[in-house]
């Protein structure tokens, strides 16, 4: 008489092996799903002032917002909110921050800022990062300046972040 073919191992130990790796499986394929779900949110995206507006960023959702600070466009507040506006090429978002900006922080120099976008488009900063010389820029900033024509190598401002050179869509 002929045993009948089974999947299981004949082993008695390694039967418990194979159970116990079929019962761990779900469990660890959930706690790998629960850790990328939580982790959607923490995911930080960089985009300039044009392509944040081509995404259509809900408000709330955490980027970063990187360009050049416009010329005269810096106003402090008294209550330490810092407003000014960030530019690439083609658009221009409003920034607001509270607390103490960086020392290289100055306007038409790039900066990188961390925040969302509220629901009236101003863009909330919780941190702002400023280049630290003169042929510093954020690589993702450099990036994108390159990308749109308008990389300046030598650390110069592009003619745009003067604020009348904007165009507005």
């Amino acid at each position: 008489m002929k045993a009948a073919m089974t999947l299981l191992p004949r082993s008695r130990t390694a039967r418990r092996r194979l159970m116990a790796v079929a019962a761990a499986a779900p469990i660890l394929v959930l706690a790998a799903g629960l850790v990328l779900y939580g982790l959607r949110d923490s995911i930080s995206y960089f985009y300039t002032p044009a392509q944040a507006r081509a995404a259509h960023v809900e408000p709330g959702r955490s980027i970063q917002l990187g360009g050049l600070v416009l010329q005269g466009s810096v106003s402090r507040r008294g209550d330490g909110e810092t407003d000014f506006t960030v530019a690439d090429r083609a658009a221009r978002s409003r920034v607001s921050y509270k607390g103490a900006l960086p020392d290289l922080f100055r306007e038409g120099q790039g900066i990188v800022a961390m925040g969302a976008f509220d629901r009236d488009g101003v863009f909330i900063a919780s941190q702002v990062l400023a280049k630290h010389d003169e042929k510093y820029m954020p690589r993702e900033l450099a990036q994108a300046l390159k990308a749109q024509g308008e990389w300046r190598g030598n650390g110069a401002p592009p003619a745009y972040a003067a604020a009348s050179t904007i165009h507005r869509p």
